[in-house]
């Protein structure tokens, strides 16, 4: 098979954390129309824990944000209402000074990451902690211009407010409002954070240290750009994934990719395809089958669990094993496409209740699509090349599709450089070891994001903890009675690097006011 470059490959440009991340799309080129997020990618979370379920999970509230923080002109002065979700039952008080947790908000619908993030609820009677889940502009309900998508996604002028500075500086002005109108000014704020809102955590410590005393940022890819992890890393962690299960499940995988292009191409080969993978009636395409295929497997990687799970989709526990045990299964025998079918149906219908998929479903159930803007200017996070060994067809990352893209979609040309000149990245043990503080890195190393995490100590206090069988923030999940015992170790040290830094900014107040 030739080898493609990321415009021509049938897989996935990956946007996003949840389609990246992840948002992954289907790829395409500067002619092809934008990009779509399959909503059978993800769906809403139906099932949380029973501790949760006991208790309301959150009270919704509003804050009225402004538009624009860094310029002074009229229109910078503009407002608009940004949700945060809080949950006081826990708190302490005022009085006691007690802790404030927030959840820095994901590229996505607040309430979705709010009803996965147990951790937070977990962990904060232990602490006596408020807890509060803050929206990213231009997601949820959150959204500049009278609340109205239509008028806030419509252009580039627009669209020009949505940014991770932005984000941060809402987060930070939203806190300190809130704790002046809880009289809670002297309560020490810890952030949390998974994927891009694990980002947001770890650079909302380095931006805004007098906001927060620290911050735990889970499965956090902040050097996943410009030339510091490879473009290949992410697509061999796939790879490894599969692998270790199964070699033939590997080599199954590695050759259907040409066996679905060899159908395609003859005569009645789509509707064999169709009907292999029970595809609906309204449209089918080999490029776009490969994508759903491709997906299937990048999700299952990210979210390879050790414990059933409903955050993309329902799926049992080691669904990467699961997988595999699909295509190993001697009575498909030698058929490819019934190997890769049972595949696929551990991911997209583990529940049973699809009749048929559909690979042109449109829909954003989680209000994802505003990262196709972050992708196309700050967000620029090479992820999608494969070298021979791959489990995809070999191919290239190359700048200049995103380029082509960006500037038919929106006008505007990506800015690749802009996130190490704001945050940082390059040599960043030495850099951070003199500078920042208080970071929690947590990676699983079955999460194809992790290449891109920061996998060793910098200093004392931003550490770096790496579970080999962990995967995409499993550490912020609702615990269970089924988890190993390396996730509960993962808890135990973080809650312990936790109450340090609070016991540590306790000792520091009581000391400046005696003084």
């Amino acid at each position: 098979m030739k080898k493609m470059t990321e415009s021509g490959s049938p897989f996935l440009f990956c946007f996003s954390f949840f389609c990246l991340l992840i948002h992954c799309l289907p790829v395409y080129s500067a002619k092809s129309p934008p990009p779509r997020f399959p909503s059978s990618l993800i769906s809403p979370e139906d099932k949380i824990s029973l501790s949760a379920r006991q208790n309301q999970l959150y009270r919704t509230k509003y804050f009225t944000q402004v538009l624009d923080h860094f310029n002074y002109y009229p229109k910078s002065y503009e407002s608009f209402q940004q949700r945060y979700l809080i949950n006081d039952t826990f708190w302490g008080g005022a009085k006691s000074n007690a802790p404030i947790f927030v959840y820095t908000g994901n590229e996505g619908n607040i309430e979705w990451f709010a009803q996965n993030t147990g951790f937070l609820y977990e962990t904060a009677p232990q602490f006596k902690a408020l807890i509060i889940f803050i929206e990213h502009r231009f997601y949820g309900k959150s959204i500049p211009f009278g609340g109205k998508k239509d008028v806030a996604y419509s252009n580039s002028t627009t669209l020009g407010y949505l940014s991770s500075t932005q984000a941060l500086a809402d987060y930070a002005s939203l806190i300190i409002d809130l704790k002046n109108n809880l009289t809670a000014t002297d309560s020490p704020v810890v952030v949390f954070g998974g994927s891009y809102g694990g980002m947001l955590a770890a650079w909302f410590r380095l931006k805004y240290p007098h906001v927060t005393i620290g911050a735990l940022a889970s499965s956090s890819p902040i050097l996943n750009f410009e030339n510091i992890t490879s473009p290949y890393s992410f697509h061999d962690i796939v790879t490894k994934d599969f692998r270790s299960e199964s070699e033939s499940c590997y080599k199954v995988i590695k050759g259907s990719w040409q066996q679905i292009e060899d159908t395609a191409n003859q005569h009645g080969g789509l509707e064999l395809l169709r009907k292999s993978f029970k595809i609906c009636k309204n449209y089918i395409s080999a490029d776009d089958l490969e994508g759903w295929l491709g997906t299937a497997y990048i999700y299952t990687a990210m979210t390879d669990y050790p414990t059933p799970s409903n955050f993309l989709n329902p799926l049992p526990a080691y669904p990467v094993k699961q997988m595999c045990k699909a295509i190993d299964d001697p009575t498909t025998g030698n058929d490819t496409f019934a190997k890769l079918y049972g595949a696929a149906t551990v991911y997209y219908n583990y529940s049973g209740t699809a009749t048929c998929f559909d690979l042109n479903d449109n829909s954003d159930p989680h209000d994802l699509g505003g990262w196709q803007w972050q992708a196309c200017t700050e967000m620029i996070m090479p992820t999608n090349a494969d070298n021979e060994e791959s489990i995809f067809p070999p191919s290239e990352w190359q700048y200049k599709n995103r380029v082509s893209y960006c500037e038919r979609a929106y006008g505007i040309e990506p800015r690749p450089h802009w996130i190490t000149t704001e945050f940082g990245g390059h040599d960043i043990k030495r850099v951070l070891r003199r500078y920042g503080s208080n970071i929690i890195f947590f990676n699983g190393l079955r999460d194809p994001w992790s290449g891109g995490g920061v996998l060793n100590n910098i200093s004392k206090s931003i550490v770096a903890i790496v579970a080999k069988k962990g995967a995409h923030h499993v550490d912020l999940r609702f615990k269970t009675s089924e988890d190993p015992e390396w996730l509960e170790d993962v808890r135990k040290q973080e809650i312990k690097i936790i109450a340090k830094w609070i016991s540590e900014y306790y000792h520091d107040l009581a000391h400046d006011q005696l003084s």
